[in-house]
């Protein structure tokens, strides 16, 4: 339509964008069809879109019709595959879910709708959730908006491609090991990973039902920190207090969010367990002295035993069955190999994990350590499993809190790996996945891209423990000039707001 000015209504931030559709100047139809426009040009392009919410134009009719409007009025939002829209499929990229539609909105979806928002689209997922790539045999793969031969991140892939295309102003997504900060690294955006009952997950499809070692959330994706703060106020209302009643009613703290206090900030550059690319360890560091000329104070933080948060509370936790239910989800699938050597393992039976662990532990320590945290526990097992857990968030938060902490700087694996590599390094999920495992809110901002001075230092690169793992991630980092890199913000449970200043500090300096 020759008076839609498509170019400046995609230049708006969605505070500015949700301003004008709430006093009226600007009509709800040019906003919804430009980024009908857009998401079909993203998807065209990188193939992140599963599903287009036809019932969204019923809606967009409606909304003109009632007379108050909510914080996201008008506002066209996307939504992960895994999170369930009513009369949609929530198909985790398994053949055996086409055609079973969700019979109602989960509840994050049914509080956006009631705050004026509107969902339009379903984006893709990789096969069963549990990888950070994103591919799956119904929808395919889908591609890094910045680059193609680029991995757009996973599970939340779809969405991270889409907003990070400008297809989309806001999405939803999901995180249970970084599957919310890994797209939001690859494709240079922000992400926030609230505390896992912050937002409610009812009517969530997850990976794994039923586990409770590493803690997944809900959460938003979007071009900058305001727009994530925005979707957090408006989700954090009455309605999902009262459609959700395990959900805390803590609603969004304005003091805390718009403070202006000097921040004391832990800080580490790496976790002694996945090498941070030089570009990871810049982004640190530079990122440290620009908060510190800003006022606020420094302190390193030192982390331990990041190996045996992976392998004993994370992939120990995530597959405590021995991988049986994960198992059951590819009975009667094609596609298998999405996760590689995980699936592998699962299948296997205990005798040869115990065998397997013990011949590689000697010259591959970290292979051995998988196998072995791949085995069935017994009841007892796992209770006692998710006591240390508890017992290591109490030492975690003590030595916070001994260092009288406010947030902490981290590295985000970052830049974006090539298409296929994520599916082999399984163990580089390190840096997002220790905070599942204590449930912290973490947030990922990107704050530089990669310069011509990492990729020659990236050639004298390691690894901790040159095993075949370090050696495939040099591979996966290699020619990646000019692609963005990301950092970090964690605070402690509960502390979404503060997490949120943190990252609209970092974001501004």
């Amino acid at each position: 339509h020759p008076s839609v000015n498509m170019t400046s209504i995609l230049s708006l931030s969605l505070p500015e964008l949700s301003q004008k559709l709430r006093d009226g100047s600007l009509p709800l139809e040019h906003v919804f069809y430009t980024y009908v426009n857009e998401a079909v040009r993203i998807t065209i392009e990188t193939n992140c879109i599963t599903e287009y919410l036809e019932e969204c134009e019923t809606q967009l009719k409606k909304a003109k019709l009632t007379g108050k409007p909510g914080l996201l009025y008008g506002v066209p939002v996307s939504i992960k595959d895994s999170i369930d829209c009513q009369g949609h499929d929530s198909t985790l990229g398994f053949i055996k879910n086409l055609n079973k539609p969700a019979a109602e909105d989960s509840v994050v979806v049914q509080v956006l709708r009631r705050q004026g928002a509107i969902p339009f689209v379903k984006t893709n997922v990789p096969q069963s959730l549990i990888s950070y790539d994103c591919k799956n045999l119904i929808f395919g793969q889908t591609f890094n908006p910045l680059l193609y031969t680029r991995s757009p991140g996973g599970s939340s892939g779809g969405e991270g491609a889409l907003v990070g295309g400008g297809g989309s102003i806001l999405g939803l997504g999901t995180d249970v090991g970084g599957s919310l900060r890994f797209p939001a690294a690859f494709c240079g955006i922000c992400a926030l990973k609230p505390t896992g009952n912050r937002l409610s997950k009812k009517g969530i499809v997850s990976g794994v039902p039923g586990q409770k070692a590493v803690a997944a959330a809900v959460g938003p994706i979007a071009k900058d920190v305001e727009s994530l703060a925005l979707c957090m106020r408006a989700l954090l209302c009455e309605d999902m207090f009262n459609l959700d009643s395990t959900v805390p009613p803590l609603p969004f703290n304005e003091e805390i969010y718009s403070s202006t206090q000097p921040l004391r900030i832990g800080y580490y550059e790496t976790d002694f367990f996945t090498m941070p690319s030089p570009a990871m360890r810049r982004a640190v560091r530079e990122m440290k002295e620009l908060l510190e000329d800003a006022g606020h104070t420094l302190v390193p933080f030192e982390l331990m035993n990041v190996d045996y948060v992976v392998f004993n509370f994370c992939l120990r936790g995530l597959f405590a069955d021995g991988g049986a239910s994960f198992l059951k989800k590819f009975q009667g699938e094609l596609e298998k190999s999405s996760t590689g050597l995980l699936f592998w393992l699962a299948k296997s039976p205990d005798w040869l994990k115990t065998l397997l662990s013990w011949i590689a532990k000697p010259f591959m320590p970290r292979f051995s350590n998988i196998v072995r945290s791949m085995r069935a526990n017994t009841v007892d097992e796992v209770w006692s499993l998710h006591h240390e857990i508890e017992e290591f968030c109490h030492q975690f938060t003590a030595q916070w809190k001994k260092l009288n902490l406010d947030v902490m700087l981290c590295p985000m694996l970052s830049p974006a790996l090539r298409i296929g590599y994520p599916v082999k390094l399984s163990v580089a999920v390190s840096y997002a996945m220790l905070y599942n495992a204590l449930d912290f809110p973490a947030g990922v901002v990107p704050v530089t891209m990669v310069m011509e001075e990492d990729e020659e230092e990236l050639k004298s690169y390691q690894g901790y423990f040159q095993d075949w793992w370090d050696q495939t991630l040099v591979k996966a980092f290699r020619d990646s000039v000019g692609l963005p890199v990301a950092v970090q913000c964690v605070a402690l449970p509960w502390q979404e707001e503060l997490c949120l200043r943190f990252m609209k500090e970092v974001e501004t300096l």
